[in-house]
């Protein structure tokens, strides 16, 4: 099992908490260690705020109300009592439960924003979320709460409230269990919260960064997955592979159409299927747009998604908590836990996604039109007619097109103010990395309806011997989609589609046939 230690940032690179360290904890099992130096930074924060308690200074959030009510004094044998309010009233989503690696990335990101010794709270605070992650107690955290400013509020106080021993944690089954019996079966005690921890546990951009880092892996995929089912879809449409040629790309210089017309160029070669028309003057001369422009499409996403991962990487060496402890002692307002810069990241990259989907189902549509298909059979049914083919696949296709222009439109420009306009302005970034995740999981399917569709337009094109990808992904589906012949059940081949896209077995066989492929 691996190890992710959490550390203060800003010594080294080494430092510095990695997305591959949040997809393990989030997706794996990784344990989680605080290093010694972290608690240290914790230590010496806390020594502020316990000064400032002593002093009897008004400090946002240690001696005062929250939100519209920063301005009402909270006597100091109340502010233990107030900190735990805060987590229960907070704690005030609905809806369906966030799936548990979310949950465990946001405990993550909530763990190393402590351990940078900027909020104040004991070591014990952390402490408590790292026995949570290492028990594997996950919270039942609701979909529906966050406005993403002040950060990620409501969800993160469901967190929270697990760590009290109160609210709800995800069973086994995906049911709700109380937390207290969670925490009394794996042996964790519940913690008592002290001035500002509260706060501490509930204010920053954690849900949605852990959101956005892994949307970002699972785009970097599936965009390399598109330049594949684009090509074995130009291959069995017999495209030409020239417009990919190296140098046409050199001459408008976006870094993401070059790749992605390299990986299109390679995975084109060592076919008889190209072969076959290449001194073809009919089908040489031009391609429609959906084939010839796929590396522009493809690679306007990959540019945009490098653009995410930079904000992201940013995201994870940042101080998103408010108020924050300076190094020279100062407790200072902020506004770090605005997530505008990850929701608009998050809308940017939605709106990528959903291009790269939308180029590919008119791929599909292509390979099924008898009329310009390049002689395949009507819908890729060898006995069309009384045989339907792959018609209602593009259907399929065709409505998750129409979902994900709808899942498109940006979440970041529609702010409501809140909290008697004190909180005026929010980023709904909760919102925006929630909904690329499912324009992703939508890219899936409608990357398999295009697999699904290349690969029967390959085996249509038989005795000819497709690409060494296209003899990969045919042997691929072999188990579920047979050879082309009379309808069958087509659900489940889609879903084996979809679970050859989502996986890295197919890219793996590819690749050791024509090396490594970007």
């Amino acid at each position: 099992m691996s190890t992710v230690v959490i550390q203060p940032t800003g010594v080294t690179p080494a430092d510095v908490l990695t997305p591959a360290d949040v997809l393990a904890v989030a997706r794996g099992n990784a344990k989680v260690v605080l290093d010694p130096t972290a608690i240290d930074a914790m230590t010496a924060s806390r020594s502020v705020v316990d000064g400032i308690e002593a002093a009897g200074q008004p400090v946002y959030g240690v001696s005062t109300g929250f939100g519209a009510l920063a301005n009402t004094f909270v006597a100091p044998q109340r502010r233990a009592e107030l900190q735990h309010a805060l987590i229960r009233s907070h704690a005030a989503g609905v809806g369906t439960a966030m799936p548990r690696e979310v949950v465990r990335a946001m405990m993550l990101l909530r763990v190393r924003s402590l351990a940078f010794g900027r909020s104040g709270v004991r070591p014990l605070v952390a402490t408590a979320l790292v026995d949570l992650l290492n028990h594997d107690v996950t919270p039942w955290v609701p979909e529906h709460g966050s406005l993403g400013a002040s950060g990620d509020l409501a969800p993160l106080a469901h967190c929270a409230l697990a760590l009290l021993g109160e609210g709800w944690v995800l069973g086994a089954a995906g049911d709700r269990i109380p937390a207290g019996e969670a925490l009394r079966r794996a042996g964790i005690t519940p913690i008592e919260l002290a001035a500002k921890e509260g706060l501490a546990l509930i204010n920053g951009t954690d849900g949605m960064l852990g959101m956005l880092l892994m949307a970002n892996h699972d785009a970097a995929h599936l965009f390399t997955l598109a330049d594949v089912t684009a090509a074995l879809a130009i291959e069995a449409m017999l495209g030409t592979d020239r417009p990919f040629q190296p140098e046409l790309h050199t001459i408008r210089p976006h870094p993401g159409q070059a790749t992605s017309a390299a990986n299109i160029h390679r995975l084109l070669q060592d076919s008889a299927v190209m072969e076959s028309h290449r001194d073809d003057v009919v089908h040489a001369v031009q391609d429609a747009y959906s084939m010839r422009c796929a590396p522009q499409v493809a690679g306007a996403a990959r540019d945009t998604l490098d653009f995410a991962r930079q904000v992201a990487g940013r995201e994870l060496v940042s101080v998103v908590d408010n108020p924050v402890v300076l190094p020279d002692g100062r407790v200072e307002s902020t506004g770090n836990f605005h997530g505008a810069p990850l929701g608009f990241a998050a809308d940017f990259l939605a709106v990528a996604a959903a291009e790269v989907g939308a180029i590919a189902e008119r791929r599909v549509d292509r390979l099924l039109d008898v009329t310009r298909s390049r002689d395949l059979p009507a819908f890729l049914s060898p006995d069309a007619g009384v045989n339907s083919g792959l018609m209602i696949a593009q259907y399929t296709a065709a409505g998750i097109v129409a979902e994900n222009r709808r899942l498109a439109a940006p979440a970041s420009v529609d702010s409501l103010p809140t909290s008697g306009m004190q909180e005026d302005h929010v980023s709904m970034g909760w919102a925006a990395t929630k909904k690329l995740r499912t324009v992703l999981d939508n890219l899936t399917s409608l990357l398999a309806v295009e697999l699904l569709a290349a690969v029967r337009g390959l085996q249509l094109r038989a005795p000819l011997q497709p690409s060494p990808a296209g003899r990969a992904a045919i042997a691929a589906l072999a188990g579920a989609a047979g050879e082309p012949g009379p309808d069958i059940f087509l659900a489940p081949v889609l879903e084996t589609a979809r679970s050859v896209i989502a996986g890295p077995e197919l890219r793996a066989a590819i690749e050791r046939e024509v090396g490594k492929l970007a």
